[in-house]
């Protein structure tokens, strides 16, 4: 099928259908470079080392997390 033919096909969808379809069209290309990516998780990790600091999170032992998280899974 070509790009032509799929824009006729798409054309006489109902209103809602073209809708929903161009949403998800528009969050495809929405997407974030690896370098705000990587950008993202310094300022998190910046922000969480900061909490910690301050004492207004308590850290938790990975092995709990695991723990924690395989128990859930079952």
């Amino acid at each position: 099928m070509d790009i032509n033919q799929l824009e006729q096909e798409v054309l006489f969808l109902p209103e809602e259908v073209r809708a929903q379809l161009a949403h998800k069209l528009l969050l495809s290309l929405d997407v974030p470079s690896q370098n705000e990516i990587e950008e993202d998780w310094l300022i998190e990790a910046g922000r969480r080392s900061k909490e910690l600091d301050r004492g207004t999170v308590k850290a938790i032992p990975a092995e709990d997390v695991r723990r924690k998280a395989q128990a859930l899974l079952r």
